[in-house]
């Protein structure tokens, strides 16, 4: 097949920030007249927007930089190119590492790739300025989002908490949100287009401020919720330090708002918060479990665990199965910790735990997350619950998957329905991450 040098594939990696991300520069891309293709098969322009907060991620990548130096070869004028946290992180000397990448650009720096892409195709590599920019939100620029019945908003940018594992502080810059203005008018609009759910996006959304209008995320997402009442509404990540009274009124009081929390605590032991620079301890935390539960109940909470952190003792690790015993957590992104370099425990702490300890310790973890979610799902069977349709079953065009309002999935008949149907259904039964269930008749 001919490769297009007008035509764009991207690869996205990581989280739904990065997704938002590869939506704007999609958009960005158009708007100087290239076309997105309909397979990398086509495309003359290959981009990576990457993610660097785990070990993994940055392997993963790596693998498939070398799956497309074959391709390069076979294709010499193919252009390469990687966006987004990595090359904020590691820089220029990604050029040495991959001789193959034309052109680098970070995730303050999208507005720079048509003229690197246009540079690079003259031969020229090139990288755009990897400083930070603390006025870009990249307001203004409308995404191109690739489904209509959800959509993925980003109300800030960066982040201001210091963990010491983390790398985004590095990749994404100090915090910044967008006006409260610019975001009512983004989820109007995608009301009009017909989408039924949306989800705000923050490295800590529970931060947000936007000192002209006088918001935080609480109000944000009050005034959100009444711009759309006919939406869906959820948000994602909050942190636990920042997590409010005020922003969990505003869930208890408005029907649009979706009961999930995904609320990150990475491990169940107060010295081991302390080490990690959380800023709270496992009291404070459960506290705001509590509060929450009781202003809210039925809500679901989903987490981050890290096994194996700097210093992390046999009693730590207990603590955390202790914690998740107790909370009952939905779901859980569980990881062994990889030391990223840069951070403060990369500058500061040894990585002390041996990596068969850390594969056991997360393996636990593992074990004991999937037992309590089938606890739960076990638990969910013979209820009723509401069920936006997102899309066919992967397995049958005659069965449809959606999520409940806490963050379920459910795979269904679909009868008459069709995605974007909010549908009743009556659980029946469930599969380590599902629950299957009957639609109801007369929603």
């Amino acid at each position: 097949m001919k490769r297009d040098p007008a035509k764009f594939h991207i690869h996205t990696f990581g989280c739904q920030m990065n997704q938002a991300d590869s939506d704007i520069i999609t958009t960005l891309l158009r708007n100087e007249g290239y076309q997105a293709a309909a397979s990398e098969e086509e495309a003359g322009i290959i981009l990576l927007n990457t993610c660097a907060v785990r070990e993994n991620a940055v392997e993963r990548i790596a693998h498939y930089l070398q799956h497309l130096k074959g391709v390069k070869k076979r294709y010499p004028d193919l252009l390469v190119g990687l966006s987004g946290c990595i090359p904020q992180y590691r820089r220029e000397a990604l050029f040495d590492d991959f001789p193959l990448l034309d052109f680098l650009a970070g995730p303050d720096t999208y507005r720079a790739l048509p003229s690197l892409i246009a540079e690079a195709s003259s031969g020229c590599r090139r990288v755009s300025r990897l400083d930070f920019d603390t006025s870009e939100t990249y307001v203004g620029v409308e995404p191109s989002r690739t489904g209509s019945l959800s959509a993925f908003v980003p109300v800030m940018r960066g982040c201001n908490n210091m963990c010491a594992f983390c790398v985004v502080p590095f990749t994404r810059g100090r915090e910044r949100s967008h006006p409260s203005g610019a975001v009512l008018n983004e989820v109007r609009a995608l009301s009009e287009s017909g989408c039924r759910e949306i989800t705000l996006l923050g490295q800590n959304v529970n931060s947000y401020c936007d000192p002209a209008a006088g918001t935080d995320f609480a109000m944000l997402l009050d005034a959100v919720s009444r711009e759309v009442p006919g939406i869906r509404i959820r948000f994602t990540t909050s942190h636990p330090k920042d997590m409010s009274r005020s922003l969990a009124e505003t869930m208890a009081a408005r029907p649009n708002i979706c009961n999930h929390i995904h609320l990150p605590v990475q491990s169940g032991s107060t010295r081991m918060l302390g080490r990690m620079n959380r800023g709270h301890t496992i009291e404070e935390y459960r506290d705001r479990i509590d509060m929450i539960r009781n202003m809210i109940p039925g809500i679901s909470f989903s987490t981050d665990l890290i096994a194996g952190f700097c210093g992390e003792t046999d009693d730590d690790h207990r603590k955390t199965l202790e914690l998740m015993r107790d909370i009952r957590f939905d779901s859980a992104f569980m990881f062994y910790y990889s030391v990223r370099p840069g951070t403060l425990a990369a500058r500061s702490m040894h990585d002390d735990v041996p990596e068969d300890v850390k594969k056991r310790r997360l393996q636990e973890i593992i074990d004991l997350q999937n037992a309590i979610s089938s606890e739960l799902f076990g638990e969910a069977v013979g209820t009723v619950v509401e069920v936006l349709a997102e899309t066919e079953s992967r397995r049958s065009s005659l069965q449809l998957m959606g999520r409940t309002e806490t963050n379920r999935v459910v795979v269904f008949d679909r009868g008459r329905q069709n995605p974007g149907d909010l549908v009743r259904v009556k659980i029946t039964g469930f599969s380590s991450a599902t629950l299957r269930g009957d639609a109801l008749p007369n929603y």
